[in-house]
């Protein structure tokens, strides 16, 4: 059993992957490059957000004793893990080699208190180096808030900006991917400050959230007034820095966390849609990108409803799922006749599908609607988000949707009908 609090975690960790009891391959769906497999990946598992939605290897696991600061723990170490596996896919994993490489990635980082770390335990392995390390990475700087209504769902909401810079510390000089922590947070406030004022109206909430991004971007005291007086004053587009533009992961996340900013009130208006249209457009984001993000930040406020106090509103909610409903009907309705072609050859996800609408399915049963929808992906790319990590909880939604849709390819694939017998209705 792993148990993430306790020392010697890492080592078990590895000694569960040699047993087969967690399995480190994913497979990258055909046609998706490599970064945006990471950000759909790792979004889905809701580090983007700082709150441990689902593991990304270890998903046959019993966390049910774990606390939410272990889990966000084990999901950034998964989370750097995933990122070292992408960019090493074409060689065999070398355990030492990312070990090494991660713990060289915090040498290097400009956070005080793991620089004292590395000053205080010199004798002890990399390991347990590491252990300690990324106890501290989820931390938060709870004295600068006022324990409001994230505080007590989410660590470190910044911990995904560690993600990026990994993803830059292996491609790039050390100097040149740990010197910018400071600078990506900083552009991520931005992106908080513009989406609480799209809809020219601060609202509490927005506030709320934006003190628990400064308290999770451990700036000194000179940035953090800075960014606090931009808040209040007020920011434009112009602000984020230069690079940003060019920056594939940096933009995505932006744009996910100015999605949440907007979708932590009631409800979306439209001038936060034009916000967002806006956001993309400055940023160079394609339009498809964007209803990624929506819906990511969907997915997430779904998925963790029963734990993020805001979300527990059942108004809440019900917006929420009403809009992923709205979306995915006009996902489902554009691709109409695609999908009712493919399903003809489809008769087990046919049989599924219908079985759905009468009763829950098993496990095993729901594993199998996925790997027909991984079929299906190949013709329509949107529902490749079944692939990944937190995307079976759209399953039941497109259960429901399709039958309503696109009845004529379900009577031609009747289960079980006599050659002389009329198709049942469904």
């Amino acid at each position: 059993m792993l148990s993430p609090g306790a020392k010697g975690w890492i080592n078990k960790y590895f000694d569960l992957v040699e047993n087969g009891a967690i399995n480190l391959e994913i497979d990258r769906p055909e046609g998706l490059r490599k970064l945006h497999f990471m950000h759909l990946t790792l979004g889905h598992s809701g580090i983007v957000f700082g709150y441990p939605m689902e593991l990304i290897f270890a998903i046959e696991l019993d966390d049910s004793k774990w606390t939410s600061e272990e889990k966000l723990k084990l999901l950034l170490f998964e989370s750097h893990l995933f990122v070292y596996l992408q960019i090493h896919n074409d060689v065999v994993f070398d355990r030492a080699g990312f070990i090494q490489s991660l713990v060289g990635f915090y040498k290097f980082h400009n956070s005080s208190s793991i620089k004292r770390i590395f000053t205080l335990i010199k004798k002890e392995s990399l390991d347990t180096m590491l252990e300690s390390v990324l106890v501290k990475r989820i931390d938060i700087k709870t004295n600068l808030l006022d324990n409001k209504w994230w505080v007590n769902s989410l660590s470190n909401a910044f911990v995904y900006l560690d993600v990026i810079l990994f993803d830059d510390f292996v491609h790039k000089s050390k100097e040149e991917a740990l010197k910018n922590y400071d600078v990506f947070a900083e552009n991520a406030l931005i992106a908080v400050t513009l989406s609480a004022y799209s809809d020219g109206l601060i609202e509490d909430k927005e506030k709320d959230l934006f003190n628990v991004f400064l308290a999770s971007a451990h700036l000194d005291d000179e940035d953090r007034e800075k960014a606090k007086e931009r808040f209040r004053n007020g920011a434009k587009m112009d602000d984020f820095s230069y690079f940003v533009k060019s920056h594939w992961l940096l933009k995505r996340f932006l744009l996910d966390i100015a999605v949440l900013t907007i979708f932590s009130t009631q409800e979306t208006l439209e001038e936060e849609t034009e916000f967002l249209e806006d956001l993309c457009e400055h940023l160079e984001i394609e339009h498809f990108e964007l209803e990624e993000s929506l819906r990511i930040v969907e997915n997430f406020m779904l998925k963790s409803k029963d734990n993020v106090t805001f979300l527990s509103e059942v108004s809440k909610y019900d917006k929420v799922y009403a809009s992923l409903t709205k979306r995915w009907t006009k996902v489902i309705l554009r691709n109409r006749d695609k999908l009712s072609n493919e399903m003809r050859e489809s008769k087990e996800l046919v049989r599924l599908i219908k079985k759905s609408r009468s009763e829950e399915l098993s496990k095993e049963e729901k594993a199998a609607v996925k790997l027909q929808f991984k079929d299906l992906a190949k013709s329509i790319p949107a529902l490749a988000i079944f692939m990944l990590p937190g995307g079976v909880i759209l399953l039941p939604l497109v259960l429901k949707l399709i039958p309503d849709l696109i009845p004529s390819a379900f009577k031609e694939n009747e289960i079980g009908d006599q050659s002389n017998e009329k198709p049942k209705e469904l």
